[in-house]
């Protein structure tokens, strides 16, 4: 095998091969040049591993035929290299009835739907995504714009569970877009480019070619590299604040079994509201229940409850359809469903 290249040097001490070359991955990848270019690293990394990997591409159907010579263009580079590919189609219309960003959030939760679907479908242990550094200061930049928390400005994570067997994984987050774009120029490797990453309407677009060069030409050249610096500051600080609310869960939060939680008050007592606010925020998620109507303000109503700061005997109901308690040294909270997540019929 031929010498690898920079950029595929990187990748491995990134993600050294001996931690998947053995098992199955599932690479997704849309045609365009970041995913691309991870196909043609990852191909090369692998070697001959007793592993496979499999490029997963999901057809969104937003952009008719565009989107469908996208898919062609997918399984003609997966022959050409050997590679399996899946395939997973939305029905037609099904992000219609959204617009701008609303139908970008829909698309993408859409997506990682089906790459699931297809990592069980294929037995696989690691879900390959592309996101680069850009995208990763572009996520912190458009956080702190809608305003966030410390989880927040830490951006996107390296890793996180993406189903019960299978973990999602971005190898690539230390890498320029520019530099990707090269080294397929280098290899006259050609990649799709999607005509709407230029439509100025969507949030995510306006920061990458309004603002981002904006603020590098007016106020710090570097705007990038300071934007990720902040993020790994603030990873690293989120890692010391999750490990102190794992502690806390395991000695305050209790699951019923209608499917409530209790709070025990005396737990939490004499720990900071951000602790606290945490520590209910990690619990809700836990049992995954509806949090994106959640804001600042009702969380810190709960950390109230918690507190004592509130009358005995408080009840509040929550975005969702939460109810919260507060009943002696103890926060209650109950959804409107029962245990196997059917919906209880309110009583008379």
């Amino acid at each position: 095998m031929s010498p690898l290249d920079p950029i595929e040097e990187r990748l491995a001490e990134a993600w050294p091969p001996a931690c998947w070359s053995d098992v199955t991955v599932l690479l997704a990848v849309s045609g365009g040049a970041d995913s691309v270019a991870a196909l043609r690293a990852l191909t090369r990394l692998q070697g001959n591993g007793p592993g496979e990997l499999v490029v997963g591409h999901v057809n969104h159907g937003l952009r008719a035929a565009e989107s469908d010579a996208d898919e062609r263009f997918v399984r003609e580079q997966c022959h050409r290299w050997g590679v399996s590919c899946e395939v997973e189609r939305l029905a037609p219309g099904q992000l219609d009835a959204r617009s701008g960003d609303g139908r970008e959030a829909a698309a993408r939760r859409a997506r990682y739907q089906r790459l699931r679907a297809m990592a069980e479908r294929r037995g696989a242990r690691y879900v390959v995504t592309a996101h680069t550094a850009d995208d990763q200061a572009e996520t912190i930049l458009h956080h702190i714009l809608r305003g966030t928390g410390l989880a927040g400005l830490a951006g996107i994570r390296r890793a996180r569970s993406l189903g019960p067997a299978a973990t999602l994984i971005r190898p690539m987050l230390g890498f320029r877009r520019a530099e990707l774009v090269g080294y397929l120029k280098a290899l006259d490797q050609p990649y799709r480019e999607d005509q709407t990453n230029r439509d100025l309407g969507l949030t995510r677009n306006a920061i990458r070619h309004q603002l981002l060069p904006q603020l590098a030409q007016r106020y710090n050249v570097q705007v990038v590299d300071a934007l990720l610096r902040l993020g790994r500051l603030a990873g690293e600080a989120q890692q010391v604040i999750d490990a102190q609310v794992r502690g806390l869960m395991d000695r305050g939060v209790s699951v019923d079994r209608d499917g409530s939680m209790t709070v025990c008050r005396r737990s939490l007592e004499g720990q900071p509201d951000y602790l606290v606010r945490a520590t209910l925020m990690a619990a809700w998620r836990a049992r995954a229940w509806p949090c994106q109507a959640i804001g600042h303000a009702e969380w810190q109503t709960l950390a109230d409850m918690v507190g004592g700061k509130t009358p005995e005997a408080t009840i509040r109901c929550m975005p969702g359809g939460i109810r919260a308690e507060q009943r002696g040294d103890r926060l209650l909270l109950r959804p409107p469903w029962g245990p196997q997540g059917v919906l209880e019929a309110k009583k008379p």
